[in-house]
């Protein structure tokens, strides 16, 4: 039987980084360990700015250094998997895992379903 973990991030005051309308989303899509999914405690993973730019500009040993620096403590199994997605700002998304992949979902395209 497999798991499926989501977390639902409608944020507001969580410093994010805007570009053209866009924000950057924090996601581990390889299988083994999650990110944010991970560490459900710490939802600035999934939106640091700086975190973002270390990704985009592939620089894994200073990523690694300012992750240890900055969240003391959290599980980093998925950072070497991190990649970034660019959503419109307010869009409703969540993130979703299974067996260490995560996923992002966005409401509008995933038919969620009200009780």
């Amino acid at each position: 039987m497999w798991k499926l973990k989501q977390i639902l991030y409608m944020t507001k005051n969580i410093n994010k980084l805007v570009d053209n309308g866009r924000v950057a989303v924090l996601y581990s899509p390889g299988f083994g360990a999650g990110w944010s999914t991970w560490n459900k405690g710490v939802p600035d993973l999934v939106f640091d700015p700086a975190i973002v730019k270390f990704v985009e500009d592939e620089q894994w040993a200073e990523l690694t250094t300012y992750v240890t620096l900055k969240y003391p403590g959290i599980y980093t199994g998925g950072m070497k998997e991190l990649a970034v997605a660019w959503l419109p700002v307010g869009t409703e998304f969540r993130i979703g895992e299974y067996d260490g992949a995560e996923n992002i979902e966005v409401k509008e395209e995933t038919g969620w379903i009200t009780a």
